[in-house]
């Protein structure tokens, strides 16, 4: 029997577990050992009545806090994150590092490397602010995934699925502000991380800009693979294509045997 491997996955901004979707089932096609841990951080999903932490370090600690009870003993996990959630990988890599095997950062971005304007790109904050504005909760959604997600043919059945999820777990306003805040005020890691880490990106991504995660990985000084069309939700646009990068990462950490780069293919450095 091929041995699990841990995997914790964390969303980003106003994201919550739910938001994964299929990706989980992908990720256990793409890579069938293993073993996924959600993470919602404090102020979204299960956790939406908690305020949620000014300073990305404190939801690092939140997160390891959540986790403590479900990991087994001993487990250094993969750690693949989205956007406000990459931030966390970062910091907790830097302060915890010998906890986990690596992590992979999907969209994300640092202040110290990239101007707000391309954090979170100027032509979008209308609908940013639209969205944020609106007290329909499915209008709201759809605005959202009308901004994160280029596959028009899922945003029907995908904007319905979401209004469900925020309807159930409202993420308030105050919730919401404080974690823009702590993403914003958050520099990130001077240098290389002490772990193994490997950066994706969607090419398509109209929220945050590319170049954003090109910095990233050159300030890292890791692997770049890009997905050509995905726009900032990569696990909705690209599932399948960034489940096998992650498994493919897994296996030149040597986490898992058998696993190719089938990625490698379709995308580009």
């Amino acid at each position: 029997m091929a041995r699990p491997v841990d995997v914790i996955l964390l969303r980003g901004l106003v994201r919550e577990s739910e938001h994964w979707g299929e990706f989980l089932a992908q990720l256990r096609e793409a890579l069938p050992s293993a073993h996924p841990h959600v993470v919602d951080l404090p102020g979204n999903g299960r956790r939406h009545r908690e305020p949620s932490p000014l300073t990305v370090g404190a939801m690092v600690e939140a997160a390891r806090a959540d986790l403590a009870d479900r990991l087994p003993a001993g487990a250094r996990p993969l750690l693949v994150a989205v956007s406000l959630g990459g931030m966390v990988a970062m910091e907790w890599a830097r302060l915890h590092g010998a906890e986990l095997s690596g992590v992979v950062l999907a969209n994300s971005s640092l202040a110290r490397l990239s101007p707000p304007w391309q954090r979170i790109r100027a032509n979008v904050w209308p609908s940013v602010f639209r969205a944020a504005a609106t007290r329909d909760v499915g209008q709201r959604e759809r605005r959202i995934l009308g901004v994160v997600s280029n596959r028009s043919e899922v945003h029907e059945l995908e904007g319905a699925r979401w209004e469900a999820i925020a309807r159930e777990r409202p993420v308030s306003r105050a919730n919401a502000l404080r974690q823009i805040l702590a993403a914003a005020r958050f520099r990130g890691p001077a240098g290389p991380l002490p772990i193994p880490a490997l950066v994706l990106v969607g090419e398509g991504d109209r929220l945050v800009a590319p170049d954003c995660s090109r910095r990233l990985a050159m300030h890292l000084g890791v692997e770049l693979r890009a997905h050509p069309t995905a726009g900032h939700d990569l696990s909705l646009d690209a599932g399948p294509w960034m489940a096998a990068e992650v498994a493919a990462f897994a296996a030149r950490l040597g986490l898992v045997d058998g696993v190719t780069a089938t990625a490698t293919t379709t995308a580009s450095a």
